[in-house]
């Protein structure tokens, strides 16, 4: 077997560089020592949207975009959302490890007990508009916890990043149902802590009058598994963002802050939305064909098919699939499924798609089950946040115990102006002057 080495010729000079190979990868700063002249900074890598550039070790997600698999911590995600909960997969991506009945009894209690929200923050939350985005909501609210939990700043000790995990996990159900009711002009309904996670968060959304709401089973079982299925996926722009501003030490209120509003953006967290709207534009199966073509030939997109990693298929929208019929036999079908479902077969039996290997992804029938739960199209980042919470929480966790990172700061590829000799005003207006005649 040949060394662990990369070696690199520059044909600008003739001199050979050997660069150690780790992992597959090779260090940034190893290139430092390729230049020209010694003054030289030296060379650099060129990677727009990180495309091919590692910015961390990590043990906690899993992927083979060739292969379609998906994994936390070594688990199948097939074999958590058949199996699991969503408060024990939040364990088993904070802690490492799935809990004993001990650990995941004392990790519920106190997930469960930090549900309820200081009084200040109901009325920082009134302060939004009546038709204030639930997600822009979301995103401000989190952050503003960092003002009410002071002892937040202390990042390095680890049991008070302890109850700030609590905190955040706790809290994120009953901000984003006191998000969506404020959106409606309905009044607050407070968490009962005798519920699942998920069932209590459906309480926090559709209590009314009862003295005790009663999520129904299967949709409470349906927003565990999504939740499951959104809880991390790797290094995506929201977690980069998480690991990013969480990397300058500040509170984790507002690194998840960022951390959401990166979700906010249409091409993350409004990603299954824009499949509802390519549904809606469409308007029936004999419309399909049609369709097809301008996708063909540019003159339109086909939402919620091929990822940017999965190259194979998307393991979470096999999962997702067999959902929505569950969910739909409790709320009724959906009638944009007919048409999702012809789209979708008649894509995956075209030569122009295969070939460029696209194919349903998660969030191809994700906002089809929201829908049917009459959730707006607006609360479906909220409800990826949720799931994602655990996923940034362990990932800002295991940022901050890695003694190779640093506070995040990417170079550039400067090609602006060389040296130039600052103008009066006065002179400015000649040269403006003789450039117009």
């Amino acid at each position: 077997m040949g060394k662990e080495t990369l070696t690199i010729t520059d044909n600008r000079t003739g001199k050979t560089y050997e660069i150690p190979i780790q992992n597959d990868t090779i260090k940034a700063l190893d290139l430092r020592q390729i230049k020209v002249k010694p003054e030289e900074f030296g060379m650099m890598t060129y990677d727009p949207a990180f495309m091919n550039t590692a910015s961390c070790k990590s043990k906690i997600t899993f992927i083979d975009g060739d292969k379609g698999i998906l994994r936390y911590r070594g688990y199948p995600i097939e074999q958590l959302a058949e199996k699991s909960t969503y408060v024990e997969t939040a364990y088993l991506l904070i802690h490492g490890e799935l809990p004993t009945k001990e650990q995941l009894d004392d990790w519920t209690f106190q997930i469960n007990h930090h549900t309820i929200i200081h009084e200040n923050i109901k009325k920082f939350m009134d302060g939004f508009h009546y038709d204030a985005n639930p997600m822009g909501m979301l995103v401000g609210t989190v952050g503003a916890l960092s003002t009410f939990y002071k002892d937040a700043k202390e990042i390095h000790d680890p049991e008070n990043r302890k109850k700030q995990i609590y905190r955040l996990i706790g809290k994120m159900i009953t901000l984003s149902a006191f998000a969506f009711r404020h959106s409606k002009g309905m009044p607050y309904a407070y968490p009962d802590n005798e519920l699942s996670y998920p069932g209590n968060f459906l309480n926090m959304l559709w209590k009314m009058t009862e003295s005790k709401f009663k999520p129904h089973p299967v949709l409470e079982r349906a927003l565990d598994v999504l939740f499951i299925l959104h809880a991390d996926h790797e290094q995506n722009c929201s977690t980069s963002a998480m690991r990013g501003v969480g990397s300058s030490h500040v509170d984790p209120f507002s690194a998840v802050a960022a951390a959401a509003a990166a979700l906010y953006g249409p091409l993350h967290g409004g990603a299954n939305a824009e499949v509802l709207y390519m549904l809606d534009e469409i308007g029936s199966k004999e419309n399909i064909p049609a369709f097809i073509k301008n996708v063909k030939e540019g003159k339109g997109k086909l939402m919620g098919f091929g990822h940017r990693v999965y190259k194979n298929f998307d393991p979470r929208a096999k999962i997702i699939k067999k959902l929505a019929e569950d969910v739909f036999a409790v709320t009724g079908r959906n009638p944009k499924l007919d048409i999702a479902m012809e789209l979708e077969r008649i894509a995956l039996k075209d030569e122009y798609f295969i070939q460029r290997k696209l194919y349903a992804n998660v969030d191809f029938y994700s906002g089809l089950i929201y829908q049917a739960m009459d959730f707006p199209i607006d609360m479906f980042p909220v409800l990826f946040a949720i799931g994602r919470t655990s996923g940034w929480i362990a990932q800002w966790q295991e940022m901050l115990t890695d003694p190779e990172q640093k506070i995040a700061r990417p170079r550039q590829v400067y090609l602006g102006y060389e040296s130039r000799d600052y103008q009066s005003l006065e002179e400015r207006s000649k040269v403006a002057v003789k450039s117009a005649v």
